[in-house]
């Protein structure tokens, strides 16, 4: 690679489904550095496979690059490209390769290179019509004749790779249908797009070699590559889409916020300076080393993403959760009644998405109740009776300017001592009564906010339930 050159990297997703976890990070990889080198990020689009793809897939690789900052917008961006649109350079330069001996046709069957293989004990194709001079024909496939020797990758990740190329076989360039194969196609598209490194997941090292192989013959100086680390899960198996949760989507839908998303992808297989890992994007971009990144298999921790997550939702400023929320909220609720219970969600949600469950009991006409918990709770001896006594304390309460949640706890806590419950115990009747669950926002806090004739009403409410009058 030229070293005066402008760095180019690119992401070559293919739209074939959801958009990986694994893909989102090697794209903000790819992303760091680009903006760091002063270089381009190009965005291609890898749609040959025309029994797969779909132009909404298109579309959602687009918005959740978008999502996790990666945007169109930015002079920084190029894109998207299409690898259909060079399907004729692919053949083109298949041809230009037979034409150079590097590559030759075969009229073998997959059956019958399976067969030769069993037969000789060695698996793969073993080079049967290298030497036969075969032209093109119908079925017959032009494969890639492996010179002899040792191929070196040198990977900015994994440091100095040696490949056997004894080990390697005459792979396909053209199907027997004249269309080309991924390897040469994936390899003439950097070429054209002039890109300058390849930072890719570590399953695809294995084409390396490959891939090096044909920018040499077709006369081109072969990338930087690095191959990151792939995801594993707690099993420490790689990310599965039928086993786990992989789509970047469903993490948006659940209420998890982008820049917390981002700072955790970026931390699988890297690590800022210093002793925490949740530094905001311009720090990583300034840090971010493809020579610091660890080649081991990086652990998707869901719950140590939705503890990045917390902490984002934590830093935002009141300002920023409100507006953060709103979309949250069903449009029927009233906005400064959130406003005012905010600061209390802001503090214990893990995601958007708890927001709204959190606080609809001071919305809905009656609360939700969870009957689990109300027949464990209200099903103690002392339960209906302590609720019942503080049903009378808050009475003498409402109407004053004493209806708020310091009177209200302090109120509580003294019946509560009657009964020789603790606070914590005792409030538990209250709570399910008048929030239809036993978890939620500080209890006194939403009680002044309800009112005390809507406090009131619901425990009344509960009481009746119960068989009190």
């Amino acid at each position: 690679m030229d070293p005066t050159s402008s760095p180019r990297l690119r992401f070559a997703p293919s739209p074939t489904g959801y958009f990986h976890v694994g893909g989102a990070r090697t794209a903000l990889y790819n992303w760091a550095l680009a903006r760091r080198l002063g270089g381009r990020f190009v965005l291609r689009i890898e749609d040959t496979d025309e029994a797969r793809n779909r132009p909404e897939w298109t579309e959602g690789i687009i918005d959740a690059l978008a999502w996790i900052g990666i945007s169109t917008d930015d002079p920084v961006f190029e894109g998207p490209y299409f690898q259909s649109s060079l399907a004729g350079e692919h053949v083109a330069a298949a041809e230009r390769l037979h034409a150079a001996g590097h590559a030759y046709y075969c009229d073998l069957t997959g059956e019958q290179v399976q067969e030769r293989a069993k037969a000789s004990g060695r698996p793969g194709y073993d080079g049967y019509s290298r030497d036969r001079g075969l032209g093109s024909g119908p079925g017959r496939v032009l494969r890639f004749r492996v010179p002899d020797g040792v191929t070196v990758v040198d990977d900015l990740v994994r440091g100095r790779v040696e490949f056997d190329n004894a080990n390697i076989e005459d792979f396909v360039l053209l199907r027997g249908n004249g269309s080309p194969m991924f390897l040469v196609a994936n390899a003439v598209d950097d070429m054209a797009m002039g890109i300058t490194h390849v930072v890719r997941a570590e399953e695809h090292l294995p084409n390396a070699p490959k891939q090096q192989m044909l920018w040499e013959a077709l006369g081109g100086e072969p990338p930087v590559w690095a191959h990151v680390p792939v995801l594993v899960n707690e099993q420490r198996k790689k990310l599965s889409k039928r086993r786990d949760k992989v789509a970047l989507e469903q993490y948006r839908a659940e209420g998890f916020l982008p820049d917390a998303m981002v700072n955790y992808l970026m931390t699988l297989g890297w690590a800022p300076a210093g002793d925490t890992e949740i530094v905001p994007w311009e720090r990583i971009e300034a840090e971010f080393r493809l020579e610091d990144v660890n080649h081991s298999p990086a652990f998707f921790d869901v719950k140590k993403l939705r503890a990045f997550n917390e902490e984002y939702i934590r830093m935002r400023t009141p300002e920023e959760f409100l507006a953060e929320a709103d979309p949250w909220l069903p449009a029927e609720w009233d906005r400064a009644t959130f406003a005012r219970i905010a600061p209390l969600v802001q503090e214990r949600a893990k995601t958007m998405a708890d927001v709204a469950p959190m606080v609809d009991f001071l919305f809905l006409p009656d609360p939700e109740v969870d009957e689990a918990a109300w027949t464990k709770i209200m099903g103690a001896d002392w339960a209906a009776g302590l609720l019942a006594d503080v049903r009378a304390a808050y009475a003498e309460l409402a109407g004053t300017d004493r209806w708020r949640a310091e009177v209200l706890k302090s109120t509580l806590e003294a019946v509560g001592e009657r009964y020789g419950q603790k606070p914590g115990k005792a409030q538990a009747p209250l709570r399910v009564a008048v929030t239809g669950r036993t978890i939620g926002p500080p209890l006194y806090e939403s009680l002044e906010l309800l009112g005390a004739e809507e406090t009131g009403r619901r425990v009344a409410s509960a009481l009746d339930r119960v068989g009190v009058s």
